[in-house]
């Protein structure tokens, strides 16, 4: 039964929900889908599921992207409706046909809904019965080649018998006698799975049937040639091995300096102390205090020029053409006008690193917001769907909360409580150094910060640590290896708590998505230390691997987590920044499976190359 369908603005005005199916909703089912679905630019999919306590729910819905109409509904999953979709269709054209953008009430419209209804409902019985007829007639051509199955074995059967009892050389007469059974039954078969339309099997089929078995005297035929082939070969080779070329000795500079130490670690001790200071002092303003200039003005002046050469160059090739199809387009798009713009975006994100499925889901969002949309005078469809693919870029790379840390650390500070934030992510992703670049950044804001070093699994982790405390001048809390890392958490906020830090950061060791165990005491030290915040360090390096590796950390988390709500990525710090060029896809992937925005980007290796992700710096990169 239909529990529900609605019809709303894009803007969000209900216009319209039928009365008789006023059935109180368990859980925000609609909500859900527009918070977590539309507005995610995942509206191409062909339905959603939601889970309430006591209910399961599917939404199927469709758009009217020309008059910005949103029709939705909602049933029991168990159901299985086989009318939505009709019901949909034609709820959607009759109700367009008496919208009035001034007009906010359609009491009138109930009785159409249940005549539509009725309609909708009247066609799904009769694909019923037309499939129950359907069965029994398949049922009996499955008896029948049955029976000929039968039949085949048993003639194969005897003939097997026959051929045993012969001598050991009349091998070759056997391999024939098989050839020609199964010539004879796959012809039976094939004459009984054809329909009376194509007439009756006769010889000629069971012939071709016998050209296309299994020859072994081909076989055999093609062996001797490849042996052949493969002692020409052979003797080729051995005759070549005399000539050996002559290797060329590496040179030998008797000038060379010596080599240099490449150990820059700082000496302990007094001296080291002192020069630690200095390199502190001498790092500088952090970069995510400085406001980013996307691109310089030479840049956008060349990328201007170019369209319009590309401009020129297409009007002079069709210029009344392209006028004329500017002037007289389609009155609505379909989903053939926006497939050829579509592909070739496809392919440009493909190529900036985003993943294939992730892409895919993309264009099909925006094919669904633009099907059926006038298009404007004087307009192309591949500008349309680039400003559609724009807008939805941006709507995801935006933060739909407050990423302020600074403010919630005062907020925290306020309750006098240390504010909690751990590193997680997968092996060499810069874990370590990324979390001194944000202690550097948050000693800029006269914020007290604690290291906590619970990546107590991988060797020289705890020293790795300890150098970036001691040259920033910040306390760092270890235990060593071998301890449990979610307790090693905890006695360091609790530490944090009696000396007054106001950050405690957490770095924990790197793991694979899929290691069970370590995933698992992860898990534990989220849900025992409950931090306020989780951010997942990635590299900007990855393509596809970003969405596996995210979508199983929440994953993991969720399913090995103790607590009915468990904590998740809050958020994303992406590294090596610098050294991707404009292969930036992998933030828009990453973004997009976990829904958690990108708080932090590491650029460099020195304690200041932090900084924020600039949207239309990415938006810009991705479509050019």
């Amino acid at each position: 039964m239909l529990e529900q369908l609605l019809i709303f603005t894009r803007g969000g005005l209900i216009l319209w929900t039928c009365k008789e199916l006023g059935n109180a909703l368990k859980g925000s089912p609609i909500d859900t889908l527009i918070r977590s679905c539309l507005l995610e630019e995942r509206s191409g999919a062909a339905s959603y599921n939601y889970d309430a306590p006591g209910a399961a729910y599917t939404l199927k819905w469709t758009f009217h992207n020309d008059l910005g109409l949103v029709f939705v509904a909602v049933y029991q999953r168990i159901l299985h409706l086989l009318y939505v979709d009709d019901l949909l269709a034609m709820v959607k054209r009759e109700f367009s046909e008496i919208y009035d953008p001034k007009r906010a009430l359609y009491n009138d419209f109930d009785d159409v809904f249940q005549q539509l209804r009725k309609e909708a409902e009247a066609r799904a019985e009769e694909m019923k019965k037309s499939k129950q007829v359907s069965q029994p007639t398949n049922n009996n051509m499955g008896k029948r080649q049955g029976q000929v199955q039968k039949s085949g074995i048993q003639g194969g059967n005897k003939k097997k018998s026959s051929g045993e009892s012969r001598n050991d050389g009349e091998d070759g007469e056997n391999v024939k006698g098989h050839k020609i059974e199964n010539g004879h039954t796959n012809g039976k078969i094939f004459a009984a799975n054809r329909s009376p339309s194509m007439g009756s099997v006769n010889g000629k089929e069971n012939v071709s049937s016998n050209n296309g078995a299994f020859d072994v005297n081909k076989l055999q035929k093609l062996r001797a040639k490849a042996s052949k082939k493969v002692d020409t070969v052979t003797n080729k080779s051995s005759k070549e091995e005399p000539k050996k070329k002559i290797t060329k000795k590496n040179r030998v500079w008797d000038d060379s300096p010596k080599e240099s130490k490449l150990d820059f670690t700082d000496p302990v001790g007094e001296n080291g102390d002192e020069n630690i200071v200095v390199v502190a002092a001498d790092e500088g303003e952090s970069m995510m205090d400085k406001d980013e200039i996307v691109s310089s003005d030479s840049e956008t002046e060349e990328e201007e020029d170019a369209g319009k050469d590309s401009k020129i160059e297409t009007k002079k090739k069709g210029w009344f053409s392209s006028m004329f199809e500017s002037i007289a387009a389609k009155a609505n798009l379909e989903k053939a006008d926006l497939e050829p713009a579509l592909k070739a975006l496809k392919d440009r994100l493909m190529t900036k690193n985003v993943a294939e499925e992730i892409a895919e889901k993309l264009c099909e969002s925006v094919a669904a917001s633009l099907e059926g949309k006038k298009l404007a005078s004087f307009t192309r469809i591949s500008s349309t769907v680039q400003t559609a693919m724009e807008e939805a870029l941006v709507r995801i790379l935006t933060p739909r909360r407050s990423i302020d840390i600074l403010r919630d650390v005062h907020a925290a500070k306020e309750q006098r409580k240390p504010y909690v934030v751990v590193f997680v992510g997968v092996n060499g992703v810069g874990k370590s150094t990324n979390l001194a670049k944000v202690a550097y950044w948050l000693q800029q804001h006269n914020i007290n910060v604690m290291m906590a070093a619970c990546d107590t699994f991988r060797s020289g982790a705890v020293e790795q640590l300890r150098t970036h405390a001691r040259r920033l001048q910040i306390p760092i809390f270890e235990k060593g290896y071998e301890k449990d890392p979610a307790i090693v958490a905890k006695e360091a906020i609790q530490e944090a708590t009696r000396n007054g830090s106001d950050v405690v950061l957490v770095d924990t060791a790197g793991r694979m998505q899929d290691n069970e165990p370590l995933m698992r005491a992860l898990s534990k030290l989220i849900y025992l230390n409950s931090p306020d915040l989780v951010l997942f360090v990635g590299e900007a390096l990855v393509g596809n691997d970003a969405v596996d590796q995210l979508m199983k950390f929440n994953q993991k988390l969720g399913d090995l987590s103790p607590s009915p709500s468990p904590r998740l990525i809050d958020g994303i710090l992406l590294t090596k920044f610098d050294t991707i060029d404009d292969k930036v896809g992998a933030a828009l992937s990453m973004v997009y499976v976990s829904g958690a925005p990108v708080m932090f980007v590491g650029c460099g290796q020195s304690y200041t190359d932090l900084k924020k992700l600039n949207v239309k710096s990415i938006v810009k990169t991705l479509l050019k």
